[in-house]
């Protein structure tokens, strides 16, 4: 055989696809972060209000119980799985946080109770997703509408106002120039990583969304895996609605409506697949970003809130869409 013969036909062979590979992989890997930019840069030119500090300040502030919220969302979707009672879950830990204060019950204790019901949610939702193979979908649907029910039977249908000023400070005060709340997002956010990117709870999550069957042929214990992870989610649900409650100064059983569609499209637009195995806390915040900037971006504006429905349904649709075109490549390899 010629010297180069068989290296020059391979070269020759991949020519061809370079230029297709290298779009698919910028449409693979940089596909939200080239998404973030546009939008960034579309508000800075259209209005002048955007790219100012106290507006990004402000942008930042909003965006933390959302980004909470949505790197709970993330280690559930990992799994495979999806949890439609998050926002009720914000709900049912803000007007419990607010009525332990009110009651008189110390705030370091009053937030620990909190967290722990989030986590028992958590563990009840895990718990029968796992061991009775019902569909999450099915499970969390049941569970908002139960969730939503609690809050309005415990607060009687009335916010619980708040008038404490250390709780209140949990999401309005500041350490030096930073807001409390972005420290406590960015806390979350570097511990969400951790576990998902460096420990063996993070390798078995992605395994179970990957392949369950395997996991489990592999000595994986599925179920206690399936539940630690809404348990760690309700956990991290219920910080964000503590922040939220701190927020407005009252718990109130309406807070979090719909809120956990906004996490569901940051986590997917960051990357993340809906049938599992794929997703990452870097792409998570990146999706924070965009429907937190395209938040921001249509309330300058003026948009009104119905057609902000419609215009971030469009983005979720498209989001989806895309994830589905990357699945169908993926497996076409």
């Amino acid at each position: 055989m010629p010297k180069g013969t068989s290296t020059e036909l391979e070269i020759t062979q991949s020519k061809p696809n370079n230029w297709k590979q290298t779009l698919y992989l910028i449409f693979d890997k940089g596909s939200t972060m080239i998404g973030l930019v546009l939008l960034f840069v579309i508000l800075s030119i259209v209005t002048t209000d955007f790219l100012t500090v106290d507006n990004l300040i402000n942008v930042t502030r909003q965006a933390t119980v959302l980004c909470i919220m949505a790197v709970a969302m993330t280690f559930i979707i990992i799994t495979g799985g999806i949890d439609l009672s998050a926002g009720s879950q914000i709900a049912v830990s803000g007007v419990a946080v607010s009525g332990l204060i009110v009651a008189g019950v110390p705030i370091p204790l009053a937030v620990l109770f909190a967290i722990m019901i989030g986590g028992l949610i958590g563990l009840f939702i895990g718990g029968v997703v796992s061991t009775q193979k019902i569909p999450p979908f099915i499970v969390t649907l049941g569970m908002t509408t139960i969730l939503s029910g609690l809050a309005f039977v415990y607060t009687q249908g009335n916010p619980i106002a708040v008038s404490d000023a250390t709780f209140r400070a949990l999401g309005r005060g500041y350490i030096g120039p930073i807001p409390i709340p972005v420290i406590i997002m960015v806390i979350v956010v570097v511990i969400g990583h951790i576990l998902l990117s460096h420990t063996r709870f993070g390798r078995y999550v992605y395994m179970i969304g990957d392949n369950e069957e395997a996991a489990r042929l592999c000595g994986i214990n599925v179920n206690l895996v399936k539940t630690g992870v809404y348990v760690l989610g309700g956990a991290i649900m219920a910080i964000a609605g503590i922040i939220l409650a701190s927020r407005l100064s009252t718990g109130s059983p309406n807070s979090g409506t719909g809120s956990e569609l906004d996490a569901i499209a940051a986590v997917v637009l960051g990357g993340a697949n809906l049938f599992g195995g794929e997703g990452k806390i870097v792409g998570t915040l990146m999706g924070v970003a965009i429907i937190s900037i395209l938040n921001n971006g249509l309330n300058l504006l003026d948009v009104s809130s119905y057609n902000q429905l419609m215009i971030k349904g469009v983005v979720i649709l498209l989001a989806v869409w895309l994830n589905s075109i990357k699945a169908r490549k993926k497996m076409s390899v």
